[in-house]
């Protein structure tokens, strides 16, 4: 029982400190014994008054193991079930004692950990601003299996519980206790003083002993009266297209513990998770959204042994869009901005514009009026170069031209400090071209935010040939101060995000080309788990803005670098050119849009490129669209445009909208089948042309028996 620390008091309380091997508790082999232990000595005594369950980590509990989940194969599905059913016996056994058993929560519990607390009879927490409670295991494709959907209906009722388990949201101390998820916050020293007292006051009150869910009459009690259950359902399966199945499972045993007895919805959780874990939706979820995202989050490519720098000034070039986005997270981080545009009036809109984002944000409750005023003042307009004097880094976001570029970054140059650096915002423009004209090739970087920049978790660093490893950790350390993700590139056309976002668009272009219906285009996007259909994903991010960098590329001599882009650029030339349809911001595109929000496909694109008699397989036309990222990803990992695997499917999740049952572009390989993938590029390159042809990449690891790690 090392992993648990018992001590009983002369009151009769017992207090068990949870403390087991490693930096967190966790739902281990570890854990599962010393719950077995300490389970079977409380039910031993004798002169029991109450129990307090604390952790001596600095979170209470992180949850399952999730190693030990990515393992379970459907031949072990047995074995998981009974030692699930064994782990669910063991914390009966907790809330059954007949004494009140307190949850004293001194820091996080999610997942396992929270499902630990809803089997105590009270939850209190210590004060603490980074505390946060949750079930999140949505987010990894599976549902909580250790009682957290049977007791979280039980204990709210299920109006109130679904938000919870189907969005897995992590809440501070303070909604959580008006939700209800825990009764009472403390101060943080005051925790086990204040369990006690609270024991001690409840010990001959039989009602502190006895869950909800265990008192006469709450057996089968209808908790779902009022859900209209059919209408959760169709929102579930727009949202989730079929294609990520624990929100339905958790809806179903979520129904299952509103309707039967206890005892009978436990067993429909266990099966619950059961069916997930082996689900290969489950696996990549499990790799992406946690172990590498955690590998990433960690600075995967930042040079070791450097100091971590903290920026307290920068400089952005370019008052636009990207660039107030760009100013409002800096400064919402707590650095000084100088934002610079071509005339002060122009720098002072793009302030004012954040001006306007912090004023909804007041509106809806989001920030204080003090923290609003706070993060604008952090602003200054500008309208100098010299004004760029004494910032840590200075960031052009000016339109995406190279011309315009060269000149903004070779005017600043002058300006930046001895130690700082100087990042562009561009998306495709090779770095070394605009680091010729700073005179300071070494401190030149790409930080590509993505849009809308407030909104969006990634940004793609990319590291040019000359860039020192001290710029490179330098916009490393910046960018985790922002509290975004970084990925690291290698310099190159497009880097890694552009090129491969491109590429889906490309095979669109394709598909309409050879005279697929617009419609069926658009719905096979939707249905491999695209946020929108890849011609209205193409109408948002612009026609216009794709031929000017078509322009741009020509400009700087990359043109049809990767694949032949001759289909899309002459849609481009043909649709703007001829029609002036440049995309939904320049008066529509594939689509016509009124009132902001309705829109329908422009009348004219059936005639321009429809063909009646073309019949291509709605298979054929969802792995179209899904491999062509797929092997520009490859493909940037075998020529070492990407150096990780992790960063290829964090990237693509974060920057690029990989569809999230994907787990990102390479880990959709691994459970995919090497093989079959290899098969099935072969299908479509004879069918479709080279660019389906699989990377040798894929052969290699095959070879090596090997998956993408």
């Amino acid at each position: 029982m090392s992993a648990f620390r018992y001590a009983k008091d002369a009151d009769g309380i017992v207090t068990i400190t949870m403390d087991m091997s490693g930096a967190v508790n966790a739902m281990t082999g570890e854990y599962r014994a010393a719950m077995a232990a300490t389970s079977a000595r409380l039910s031993r005594e004798t002169d029991l008054t109450g129990v307090i369950l604390t952790s001596a980590k600095k979170d209470f509990f992180a949850g399952g193991d999730l190693k030990e989940l990515l393992g379970i194969e459907s031949s072990a599905v047995a074995a998981f079930i009974e030692m699930v059913e064994l782990g669910k016996e063991q914390t009966r056994t907790l809330e059954t004692l007949g004494v009140p058993v307190v949850a004293a929560i001194n820091g996080s519990a999610l997942g396992g950990g929270y499902e630990l607390c809803l089997a105590c009879h009270y939850r209190m927490a210590a004060e603490n601003p980074q505390t946060l409670i949750g079930l999140p295991e949505v987010q990894l494709g599976l549902l909580p299996g250790m009682g957290g959907v049977v007791r979280l209906v039980q204990l709210l009722g299920l109006t109130k519980a679904l938000p919870y388990l189907l969005e897995g949201k992590k809440i501070p101390l303070a909604p959580a206790l008006q939700a209800g998820l825990i009764d009472e916050v403390v101060p943080a020293a005051e925790l086990l003083s204040r369990a006690k007292a609270y024991l001690l006051a409840n010990k001959r009150n039989p009602s502190a002993s006895t869950q909800p869910w265990d008192t006469p009459g709450r057996k089968a009690t209808h908790l779902d009266e009022g859900v209209d259950i059919d209408s959760v359902r169709v929102a579930l399966m727009k949202k989730t297209r079929g294609l990520l199945p624990a929100p339905m499972k958790i809806l179903d045993c979520a129904i299952a513990a509103a309707r039967v007895d206890f005892d009978a919805a436990m067993r429909v959780e266990t099966r619950g998770i059961a069916d997930l874990v082996i689900t290969p939706v489950a696996k990549n979820m499990i790799t992406a959204f946690f172990f590498q995202l955690n590998q990433v989050a960690k600075g995967l490519n930042r040079p070791a042994g450097l100091p971590i720098n903290k920026v307290t000034k920068i400089g952005v070039l370019g008052a636009g869009m990207m660039g107030q986005g760009i100013a409002y997270v800096a400064a919402k981080a707590g650095i000084q901005v100088r934002l610079k545009s071509s005339s002060l009036n122009s720098a002072q809109n793009g302030r004012n514009r954040v001006d306007k984002l912090l004023r909804k944000q007041l509106a809806s409750g989001h920030i204080s009026e003090e923290k609003k005023q706070r993060i604008l003042a952090l602003i200054e307009p500008v309208a100098s170069d010299a004004d760029l004097a004494g910032c840590d880094i200075i960031i052009e976001s000016v339109p995406e031209t190279l011309a315009l570029k060269k000149q903004t970054i070779a005017a600043a140059s002058p300006y930046l400090r001895e130690a700082g650096i100087l990042g562009s915002n561009t998306s495709s423009i090779p770095i070394w071209q605009l680091a010729q004209v700073s005179g300071k090739p070494e401190s030149v970087i790409g930080i590509h935010f993505f849009s809308p920049v407030d909104k969006m978790a990634l940004v793609e660093i990319v590291r040019a040939e000359a860039t020192s490893d001290a710029t490179l950790a330098k916009a490393c350390d910046f960018v985790n101060q922002l509290k975004k993700t970084a990925i690291v590139v290698k310099d190159s056309p497009s880097f890694f995000t552009s090129r491969t976002f491109n590429s889906v668009l490309d095979e669109a272009m394709h598909l309409l080309v050879e005279g697929v219906a617009a419609q069926q285009i658009d719905a096979m996007g939707k249905a491999i788990g695209m946020p929108l259909g890849p011609l209205m994903l193409f109408d948002q991010v612009s026609l216009v803005l794709t031929q000017t960098g078509q322009q741009t590329w020509k400009e700087a001599g990359i043109q049809d670098v990767f694949y032949d882009q001759s289909i899309m650029r002459s849609v481009v030339d043909r649709m703007i050119n001829e029609y002036g349809r440049g995309g939904r911001y320049h008066g529509g595109g594939f689509y016509d849009y009124a009132d902001n929000r309705q829109h329908t496909l422009w009348p004219e694109l059936e005639m321009l490129y429809g063909k009646a008699d073309v019949a291509v397989p709605d298979q054929d036309i969802k792995d179209r669209l899904l491999f062509r990222p797929i092997i520009e990803t490859l493909r940037c990992l075998e020529t070492g445009v990407l150096s990780s695997v992790a960063e290829g499917n964090i990237g693509s999740l974060l920057g690029i909208g990989a569809p999230t049952h994907t787990g990102g572009y390479i880990q959709y390989v691994n459970t995919y089948g090497l093989q079959r993938f290899i098969d099935r590029c072969e299908q479509l390159q004879q069918r479709y042309g080279e660019r389906f042809n699989c990377p040798g990449i894929v052969a290699q690891q095959l070879d090596a028996g090997a998956l993408f790690v």
